[in-house]
């Protein structure tokens, strides 16, 4: 009998449940359920950059995956099925009480968005981050966002959590202590939350949370009430110790086995980040960087060694992606947002007033824009647009940072503008490459997955022209759940380790992106422009800031 792995990837608008056969990688079956209660746009603002997600999603959607997805195979294959893998967003925490509990699953919290998963694009912690900032750099004792980049942001673990301590006192007092989502997951299934129990993700608690074992993991009692008491005494409830993600949490538990049709012999691995564990599914090797597009972007790069720690990127971590390798991780805070708020611009006549074929226009909207942005030449316009729509996260993560367009005339058209804002979220990965190779870390080749890297042809051309790059693109429409099925495959013992896994596992390539040389001279040109006017843009706004 073959042996078959479940990878889940809990993205940032649905689940994905796919069944891969863990000798070969064959992907056989796979099934998204969308999370309903975030469609609908409930407990979240986003004027206010407030993003949270109510857990019942996550266990409604895993189900719905699953189910879905192993809908039509054989008995002989359900029964075949021995691991089930997880990845999610991050940093993506959430307060729980003592059994580890989500608070808004008590029905005291179940509409309280405070009590949720704060999902990693919520930036309502910009106030807190500063406070790490300053008390990292001024206290005199470690610094502990050195392995972090330098500069620690309104998206990670302790900058929302203070957030919610010090504006909601309710789930303050009711919080015993706090999880990642990935951490979560992967414990609801195997039927043991309670915080004290948990096996905490290496990827999470290093990327997120300034974990390192040089310190003996989170940073110092002293370090963290000194940034606000309401941290007094947290660290003590959080953990010390963490775990790669092919170490087995345990079996399913005989609720979620009859849940989803499954043996409580299945192996639950530990839990990773999303774009980590695509890195693995991409088949990842030391010095490529591998890029998961989409909503924002993800980069990540490993190596055996470093020089020292790399300045402005989101971390660097043993293990966080390949045991035994250094994990670095960089990124966009929007990519694909960007596109998409373009066309909600574009569409709000559709929004407002009655359209017959409403849905048949928002379908065709961008296709259309990428084929009439395909026919504007680069650097026939003055238009030039900067890539922080959602913030910078890479390279010197600054969330105060806002989008802009520049270059305006009544001859401006919407697929002018459309290439504009492409072109510049092509800039922005540039300057990620650039930032690590000026870090002493090589970049030797890139690679891309996600969905904008397999369905948009004119996006990642003009990607590969703007980095004066191949562009490799992994065939797998699903590589983030295919990573977690690798490491499935290695807990439940069917690999000694995650590159032996990824020999036979990982996604092979679909094809290349080769640069165009006349096109990437142009390119040089409007890189340099979008440099200056990135400088004299964050220069004002942050001066703005201070007034």
């Amino acid at each position: 009998m073959s042996n078959y792995v479940i990878g889940l990837d809990f993205g940032s608008d649905s689940v994905r449940a796919l069944l891969v056969e863990a000798e070969t990688g064959a992907e056989l079956a796979g099934a998204v359920a969308a999370y309903p209660r975030w469609a609908r746009g409930l407990y979240c603002d986003p004027g206010r950059n407030q993003f949270r997600q109510h857990p019942l999603d996550y266990l409604e959607c895993l189900e719905q995956a699953v189910t879905a997805a192993l809908a039509d195979v054989s008995p002989e294959v359900r029964a075949g099925v021995v691991g089930i893998g997880i990845d999610t967003t991050g940093s993506t925490p959430c307060a729980v009480d003592a059994e580890g509990r989500p608070l808004a699953l008590r029905p005291e919290f179940a509409e309280d968005p405070d009590a949720m998963f704060i999902l990693w694009k919520d930036h309502t912690a910009l106030a807190e981050a500063d406070a790490i900032n300053q008390r990292a750099r001024n206290w005199g004792g470690i610094d502990y966002t050195k392995y972090e980049g330098g500069i620690y942001s309104s998206e990670w673990f302790w900058s929302k959590i203070l957030h919610i301590l010090r504006t909601n006192e309710a789930v303050r007092r009711a919080a015993v202590s706090w999880v990642e989502h990935c951490d979560w997951m992967g414990a609801e299934l195997v039927g043991e939350t309670r915080p004290e129990r948990l096996r905490r993700s290496r990827c999470a608690a290093g990327h997120k949370a300034m974990w390192h074992a040089s310190w003996g993991g989170l940073p110092a009692e002293e370090f963290l009430s000194g940034i606000d008491p309401l941290l007094s005494g947290l660290r003590a409830r959080l953990y010390d110790s963490t775990y790669t993600a092919e170490v087995p949490l345990g079996t399913l538990s005989e609720k979620w086995a009859k849940k989803l049709g499954l043996s409580t012999r299945v192996v639950v691995s530990g839990g990773a980040f999303d774009c980590h564990m695509g890195a693995v599914g991409a088949g990842i090797a030391p010095y490529s960087l591998v890029k998961v597009i989409g909503t924002s972007t993800c980069d990540v790069l490993v190596a055996p060694e470093l020089p020292g720690c790399v300045r402005g990127i989101c971390g660097q971590v043993d293990g966080s992606v390949v045991p035994g390798l250094v994990g670095l991780e960089a990124g966009q805070s929007a990519f694909g947002d960007i596109y998409a708020h373009f066309k909600q611009l574009l569409s709000w006549p559709l929004e407002h007033f009655a359209v017959a074929e409403k849905e048949a226009i928002l379908k065709r909207l961008l296709p259309q824009l990428e084929e009439a942005a395909a026919q504007v030449a680069p650097g026939s316009n003055r238009l030039l647009a900067l890539d922080w729509h959602n913030g910078r996260r890479t390279p010197d993560a600054n969330q105060k940072l806002t989008g802009a367009l520049f270059g305006l005339s009544l001859g401006s058209t919407a697929p002018m503008i459309f290439r504009a804002l492409v072109e510049s979220t092509a800039y922005g990965a540039r300057r990620i490459v650039e930032r690590f190779e000026s870090e002493g870390v090589p970049v030797r080749e890139v690679v891309a997955i996600g969905g904008i890297a397999v369905k948009s042809p004119f996006v990642m051309q003009i990607c590969a022209d703007v980095l004066n790059r191949p562009i490799k693109v992994a065939r797998s429409g699903q590589c983030c759940a295919l990573g977690a099925a690798i490491f499935a495959a290695v807990a439940a013992g069917l690999y000694p380790d995650v590159p032996e896994a990824m020999k036979k596992m990982s996604s092979p390539y679909a094809g290349i992106y080769e640069p165009d040389a006349e096109q990437a001279k142009i390119y040089d040109r409007l890189y340099r422009r979008y440099g200056r006017y990135a400088t004299a843009v964050e220069q004002l706004i942050m001066s703005e800031e201070e007034e």
